[in-house]
């Protein structure tokens, strides 16, 4: 007789309306101008998706000189440095973006406090694509990177009366605002964004963990190791109290031997997870254990973003 388990399933969870574009980008680009069409950097951090769009003829490549001028390329849902759109413009190419208009926004953002002649700082984790992407927005040394409390107190900025901060939008919301209270105290005069940088989806995941945890043995993220959200929910789990939060990328991940004696589990998907890989998951606890299942609601997101222009209009 198999064990009773408690599965509780958090919502939202899994894909949020960027990550959904960008697929969606990358297969309206296949039907429109047929395959291959080239797409810098994943498109999202997820293997399953990135493995379903190769099968259906996207090739994923690091750099645009891996792409030949002759067919299309799609940047990336994290966004791309400015100098990658006018390279590709400079060799005439076909080029759809299929940056995240949340993370465009952040982009905006910085443009228009470099407008008016201030200096950003940007909470983020160095070396991210999406990092990457907005630093690159602005020239060399006009945006300085901050990923902890402690790099605060290392900043050397122009003139410490013009800044502005801009933050990732896929961090913990927690640990970000204890960096922008440390930011404010340092630089009382700082301009912060109108409404905070961190994205809604990301916001909304981490409150269903942070409700999740309380009522469980355990905690399953499922995401890929390289999605910044996806392993932000493991650690605000841990926060909120579940000690035994954990990062998986499918079914097959699983450490049954370290849930051993569980009565109770978690289940999320960070936000470039499909719900596919979620019902994987969930189909394998019921194969061993009695699973009674439940569902922890913190938000209802219907937010959804059209996607670009060109892959509206038909071929001329």
């Amino acid at each position: 007789m198999p064990a009773p388990l408690d599965l509780y399933l958090a919502a939202p969870r899994g894909f949020c309306a960027g990550v959904d574009r960008a697929i969606k980008i990358v297969e309206m680009t296949l039907q429109k101008w047929g395959a291959p069409v080239y797409v810098r950097h994943e498109i999202v951090h997820n293997r399953y998706v990135v493995d379903e769009l190769r099968a259906k003829g996207a090739v994923f490549v690091d750099e645009l000189d891996e792409c030949p001028d002759d067919r299309p390329v799609i940047f990336s849902a994290h966004g791309v440095p400015k100098s990658v759109p006018a390279e590709a413009a400079r060799r005439n190419m076909l080029y759809v973006d299929a940056t995240c208009p949340l993370v465009s926004k952040v982009h905006i953002e910085a443009e228009r406090h470099h407008e008016n002649g201030l200096q950003m700082v940007m909470i983020g984790h160095a070396g991210h694509p999406e990092v990457i992407g907005t630093m690159g927005q602005l020239p060399e040394g006009e945006v300085l990177l901050v990923e902890t409390t402690a790099d605060v107190a290392r900043l050397a900025p122009r003139d410490p009366d013009r800044l502005a901060f801009i933050t990732q939008t896929t961090l913990s919301v927690d640990d970000t605002a204890e960096i922008v209270a440390t930011l404010q105290q340092a630089f009382p005069n700082i301009i912060g964004p109108h409404k905070q940088d961190i994205c809604y989806a990301t916001t909304n995941r981490q409150e269903a963990v942070k409700a999740l945890a309380p009522l469980v043995d355990a905690i399953l993220v499922i995401g890929a190791p390289n999605s910044s959200n996806s392993r932000r929910l493991v650690e605000v789990g841990k926060n909120a109290g579940c000690a035994w939060s954990q990062l998986v990328q499918r079914a097959s991940d699983i450490d049954w031997r370290a849930l051993d004696g569980i009565r109770s589990i978690g289940i999320t998907a960070g936000a470039s997870a499909p719900e596919v890989l979620v019902t994987e998951v969930v189909d394998a606890f019921r194969a061993r254990y009695d699973v009674t299942e439940r569902d922890v609601t913190t938000a209802q997101e219907d937010v959804e973003f059209k996607v670009p222009r060109i892959l509206r209009e038909k071929i001329a």
